[in-house]
C-alpha cells in the first residue's frame, strides 16, 4: 500500500468536494418554496421531487460509499458470499410498489413527514409510535458514522488521513473539514443539498464503474485469469479458522445464511428512516411507481461494483482492512487523475447518504419525540430549526463514533442496525394494510424482536471481536446459520399475532384511527391532499 501522498488523485477529489459543497449551498435557492419554516420544506424539499430527482435521490440515498466500498470488499474477503447484496436489492422493488405508494398517499393527505407520524395516526399509540422513533434513530446513527467510514477509507489511501501519525489532530483534520462542510451545507439547505448532489454522485459511480470494468480487466489480462486467480487465493487455509478463505461459490451450508440475509435485508432497507424520507419528498404516487420500474439499474451497477472484490484480489492488493481494498485497487490500477475520480465518487457518495440520514433522524426526533412529548404546541418555524440543531448534533456522534472506536466496531453496529430496524416493519407496513393487529401486541411484538436480535448478535463472536461479531446465528428449530434480524422478525410476528387475540379477547383498548380507505389510494390533487409547497416569489 502506497503511503505517499497521491498529489494529482488529491487535487482532483478537492476540485470534485469543492463543486459540491458549492451545490450543496445553492440548492437552497432551487426551487426555493415561499414557507421556508417548515418541516416539510427542509425536511422533504417542499414534497416536490419528480421522477428524476427523485430517483437520483433515491440512488444517492441507498447506495452509498459504504455500498461501494463494503460490497466488494466482502468479496474480496470471502468470495461469492458477499452478492447478497445484488439479489436482495432485486428483490426490494417489487416489494416497496406495493406498499410505498399506499404510504405516499396517506402521508400526503394527512401531512405526515415520518413513518412513525403514520403509525401513531393509525393506530393511536403513542408509544409504538415512540418506538418505531427511537429504533430508527439508533440505526441510523452507527450508518451515518460508515458513510465517514468511507471518506476515511479514501483518504488514507491518498495518503493524507489514518496511519499511524502520532497528531491525531493532522491525522483526522481532513474528515473535519469534510463533517463540518456536510454539517453547513445540511443545515442551509435541508433535503435540496442532498438531492442535487446526488446528480454528480450517481454520474461519478457510473462513470468509474463502467471504466472499471472494462479497464482494469484488460490490464488483468481478462475474466478468465480474474476468476482463477481469485479461486486459488479463496482455496488457500485460513490459519484462524483452518478452514478455506472463501469460495467462487457458496457450498450448501451457506444456503440459509445467504438466504435469510438477503430477504431480511429487503425487508428493512425501506424501514430505514432516510429511504421514507427521500420517498416521502416526491410530488406524486406516480413518481413512487415510475421510481420502482428504473431503480433496478442501480442493482446492475452493484452487480458490477461487486465483481471489483474479485479483480482487487487478481491484481495483488494487500490491505489489513478490507474495507481499503477498493480504494487501493483505483490507485494501483488507474492514471492519477482518474484515480482522483474514483476517490470523489466514493468521498461523494458518503455526503449525499449521510446528509439525508441526518435529516431523516432529525425528522424522528422532532416530529415523534420533541412536540409529541415536550412541546405539542411547537410551530411549523420552531420545529424546522429544532431539526436543524438535531442533525448538527447527529452529525457530531456519527463523527465520535468513527474517531472513537474501531471502525469494525462501527460496521458491526450498523449490521445491529439492520437487525433493529426490521422489527418496525410489522407496524408500518401492516398498518398500510389493515388495522388487525392490536397496538399493544405490535408493541410487545416489537420488544420481544429488539431483544432476541440485540442479545442474539451480542452472542455472535469473530476472531477480532467477542461480542457484536456478525449478524449470522444458529436459527432456533431448524438448526441452520441465518439471519439474526430474520429471525427475530418471525418471533416479533409471531408474538403480535398471538397477543392480538389476547387482547382482543379482553377488549383491550383499540385507540383511534384517524385515517380512513380513500386516504391509502389519494394522489396529488385530491382534496385534502398536501401538495408541494407554493414557490417563492421573484424578486
Amino acid at each position: 500500500m502506497n503511503t505517499g501522498v497521491n498529489g494529482v488523485a488529491l487535487g482532483v477529489f478537492i476540485f470534485f468536494f469543492l463543486a459540491v459543497t458549492v451545490m450543496g449551498f445553492l440548492a437552497a435557492r432551487w426551487r426555493k418554496a415561499a414557507n421556508e419554516d417548515s418541516l416539510d420544506e427542509w425536511g422533504l424539499g417542499g414534497r416536490s421531487f419528480g421522477t428524476w430527482v427523485t430517483w437520483f435521490l433515491l440512488g444517492g440515498d441507498l447506495y452509498t460509499a459504504y455500498t461501494f466500498v463494503a460490497v466488494p470488499a466482502a468479496i474480496y474477503a470471502a468470495g461469492a458470499a458477499g452478492f447478497f447484496a445484488v439479489p436482495y436489492t432485486i428483490l426490494v422493488y417489487p416489494l416497496i410498489f406495493t406498499f410505498l405508494p399506499r404510504l405516499w398517499s396517506v402521508s400526503h393527505r394527512h401531512g405526515y413527514v415520518t413513518p412513525s407520524d403514520f403509525v401513531r395516526g393509525r393506530f393511536g399509540s403513542r408509544g409504538l409510535s415512540l418506538a418505531v422513533a427511537v429504533t430508527g434513530i439508533l440505526a441510523t446513527m452507527p450508518y451515518i458514522a460508515l458513510q465517514l467510514v468511507g471518506i476515511q477509507a479514501v483518504l488514507d489511501v491518498m495518503g493524507i488521513g489514518g496511519g499511524d501519525d502520532t497528531n491525531w489532530f493532522v491525522k483526522d483534520l481532513p474528515l473535519f473539514i469534510a463533517f463540518v462542510v456536510l454539517a453547513a451545507y445540511t443545515y442551509v439547505s435541508g433535503l435540496r443539498a442532498p438531492a442535487l448532489i446526488a446528480f454528480v454522485k450517481d454520474g461519478l459511480i457510473y462513470i468509474v464503474i463502467i471504466v472499471a470494468v472494462i479497464y482494469i480487466p484488460l490490464r488483468l489480462g481478462g475474466f478468465d485469469d480474474i476468476f482463477s486467480k481469485a479461486a486459488h487465493a479463496f482455496s488457500q487455509v485460513n490459519t484462524a479458522t483452518h478452514k478455506p478463505k472463501g469460495a467462487l461459490v457458496p457450498g450448501s451450508t451457506g444456503q440459509w445464511g445467504y438466504a435469510t440475509l438477503a430477504l431480511g435485508s429487503a425487508l428493512a432497507l425501506f424501514m430505514y428512516p432516510h429511504s421514507i424520507t427521500a420517498t416521502l419528498s416526491s410530488r406524486s404516487r406516480e413518481v413512487i411507481r415510475r421510481n420502482t420500474t428504473i431503480l433496478p439499474l442501480y442493482s446492475l451497477m452493484l452487480g458490477l461494483l461487486a465483481i471489483l472484490g474479485f479483480m482487487a484480489i487478481a491484481a495483488g492488493v494487500k490491505v489489513s482492512n478490507g474495507q481499503l481494498a477498493i480504494p487501493q485497487l483505483f490507485e494501483n490500477m488507474f492514471p492519477s487523475w482518474f484515480a482522483g475520480v474514483a476517490f470523489a465518487a466514493i468521498g461523494i457518495g458518503a455526503l449525499v447518504p449521510a446528509a439525508i440520514m441526518s435529516i431523516a433522524a432529525a425528522n424522528l426526533f422532532t416530529r415523534n419525540i420533541y412536540k409529541e412529548f415536550f412541546k405539542p404546541d411547537a410551530t411549523p418555524k420552531q420545529e424546522s430549526q429544532v431539526a436543524k440543531l438535531v442533525s448538527l448534533l447527529v452529525k457530531v456522534g456519527a463523527l465520535i463514533f468513527v474517531l472513537g472506536m474501531d471502525k469494525t466496531v462501527a460496521i458491526n453496529f450498523q449490521l445491529l442496525g439492520g437487525i433493529w430496524i426490521l422489527q418496525t416493519m410489522p407496524a408500518i407496513v401492516s398498518g398500510l394494510f389493515t388495522r388487525w393487529f392490536h397496538r399493544w401486541a405490535l408493541l410487545v411484538g416489537w420488544a420481544a424482536g429488539m431483544v432476541y436480535g440485540t442479545l442474539a448478535a451480542y452472542g455472535v463472536a469473530s476472531p477480532t471481536q467477542k461480542h457484536f461479531g456478525g449478524s449470522s446465528a444458529e436459527i432456533p428449530g431448524i438448526g441452520q446459520i441465518g439471519y439474526i434480524g430474520m429471525t427475530a422478525f418471525v418471533l416479533n410476528v409471531l408474538v403480535a399475532v398471538v397477543l392480538t387475540f389476547v387482547f382482543r379477547a379482553f377488549k383491550a383498548p383499540e385507540g383511534v384511527d384517524e385515517t380512513t380507505a380513500s386516504d391509502y389510494t389519494a394522489d396529488a390533487g385530491d382534496k385534502d391532499v398536501e401538495v408541494e409547497l407554493p414557490p417563492a416569489p421573484v424578486n
